[in-house]
């Protein structure tokens, strides 16, 4: 199972031009992606604020398409301790306590961040040096 970052659902359902085209290609074929709540409610911010309601609707229609993953006592706890041991913000460690938590293959992001602290897990997919077979 594959965990999807905020960034990636918002290149995916806003079809962002630079990436778009890669993403579909990386996904074509997939089971469906896994998500979290947190990715749900980051993504939906910005939609929401500027009551774009044809967006709103594309990011329901994605997440319906997606696997959410619930996010139990013990990711916060995991995520606490990512935070403790890494400079990164706790919506960044959430997500990486998600995905660990449910045993994701990999999480993908465009935050080469999150790809240095937890190479095992996370894959900035969209780097310049990533090529679709390193995920």
């Amino acid at each position: 199972m594959i965990y999807l970052d905020t960034c990636i659902v918002i290149y995916l359902v806003e079809r962002h031009s630079g990436y778009f085209p890669k993403l579909k290609s990386l996904l074509a074929g997939m089971d469906s992606p896994a998500i979290s709540p947190l990715v749900e409610m980051e993504a939906l911010i910005h939609p929401l604020r500027s009551k774009n309601s044809r967006l709103i609707e594309a990011y329901q229609t994605f997440f319906d398409y997606c696997t959410v993953l619930d996010m139990p006592k013990e990711v916060y706890r995991q995520a606490a301790v990512i935070r403790a041991e890494h400079p990164i913000k706790t919506p960044d460690a959430l997500h990486l306590a998600t995905a660990n938590w449910h045993d994701c293959l990999s999480l993908w992001t465009n935050d080469e961040r999150l790809a240095r602290i937890t190479p095992s897990i996370a894959r900035n997919i969209l780097s310049a040096t990533s090529r679709s077979t390193e995920v």
